[in-house]
């Protein structure tokens, strides 16, 4: 999977295909880690918000001890909390999401929201005020990347980014930074293409990163089962058995995954689909040995429906909509 990757500034290239560890748990992401890893995978994609950097880290020390690849092989990300969104935090919780992978370095450090939320005396959480909404957080982005900026002047990141940050946000941070944003990692998927974010991105030559990139089937039960929170239903089929993706799929003999993963690679965009299925994991992996014409790309352009597809707009967390740094316009 060498050369199906992405140049950066930096001069270092990052993987188009990534595993995403979202809503992973500890114990079944270290299994999915080393799955991954055994099919040729790189990049690994975590936060600090998703409570799984240890497992990951063990993973990765095993792996790498057994002489299976070098560090400089492979390619981790992870990413500063919404309690951590202020420059007198970055080190510190940096500091600690390395520690708990077992590395030196990161590869890419994403700011991982545009707003922020006070921590509670555990550091780990977000206060809450009495009627269950977040504590919000003052969120300087300016003093925030500068300090990001150091971590990698000091090495403890070879590439920083953005993540969920609007077009004004990205443009904005943009026109103040020494370093400019290596990537943005964002929901994008058939349902949600974000055309205009995209010009925007490849106006100012940052490579987008895509989440949810198959439309985050689990979403829906992990924001009610976590959260207490329901999500609209979508009016169409979910992306898997959308009946335009279903026959892409058949006419290639690959699954609507495979096209869906396809769809955004071709256009160079990189993706880090989530699985703890080993199955699924190397089945996601097998999007380089076919090519979508001309015709299937435009028919799957066809689906986006702007931001009725948004699925992660964080109103789970309770009065996020009120910060000024909210990054998303709300639905009537």
């Amino acid at each position: 999977m060498a050369t199906n990757s992405v140049l950066l500034r930096s001069g270092q290239r990052m993987p188009l295909l990534g595993l995403g560890t979202w809503q992973a748990k500890a114990e079944e992401v270290e299994k999915a880690v080393e799955a991954a890893l055994e099919e040729g995978y790189r990049l690994i994609d975590t936060a600090f918000n998703y409570n799984n950097e240890e497992a990951i880290g063990r993973a990765l020390k095993r792996y790498v001890d057994a002489g299976e690849c070098k560090r400089e092989d492979l390619f981790i990300t992870t990413k500063l909390p919404h309690v951590g969104n202020r420059a007198s935090d970055v080190e510190k919780y940096l500091t600690t999401s390395l520690k708990r992978l077992q590395l030196d370095y990161v590869d890419m450090y994403l700011i991982h929201v545009p707003f922020g939320f006070v921590p509670d005396s555990s550091g780990e959480n977000p206060a809450k005020n009495e009627d269950g909404s977040f504590v919000l957080d003052e969120t300087n982005h300016d003093a925030v990347w500068k300090a990001m900026e150091k971590q990698v002047e000091a090495g403890h990141a070879r590439n920083i980014g953005v993540s969920n940050f609007n077009m004004s946000q990205l443009e904005r941070l943009v026109a103040k930074s020494k370093i400019p944003p290596a990537t943005l990692q964002v929901e994008l998927h058939a349902y949600l293409q974000q055309p205009q974010l995209r010009a925007c991105c490849a106006k100012l030559g940052i490579p987008l990163t895509a989440y949810s990139p198959l439309g985050s089937p689990g979403a829906r039960l992990h924001f009610q089962e976590k959260y207490n929170f329901q999500y609209p239903e979508y009016k169409e089929p979910d992306l898997l058995e959308q009946p335009v993706v279903k026959t892409i799929a058949s006419a290639h003999d690959k699954s609507p995954a495979q096209v869906l993963l396809r769809h955004l690679v071709q256009q160079g965009i990189i993706v880090i689909p989530k699985s703890a299925n080993p199955k699924r994991i190397k089945e996601n992996a097998q999007i380089f040995d076919f090519q979508l014409t001309p015709e299937e790309m435009l028919q799957l352009n066809g689906l986006d429906i702007g931001e009725n597809g948004r699925i992660i707009n964080f109103l789970f967390w309770k009065g996020v909509e009120k910060h000024p740094e909210y990054p998303f316009t709300l639905q009537e």
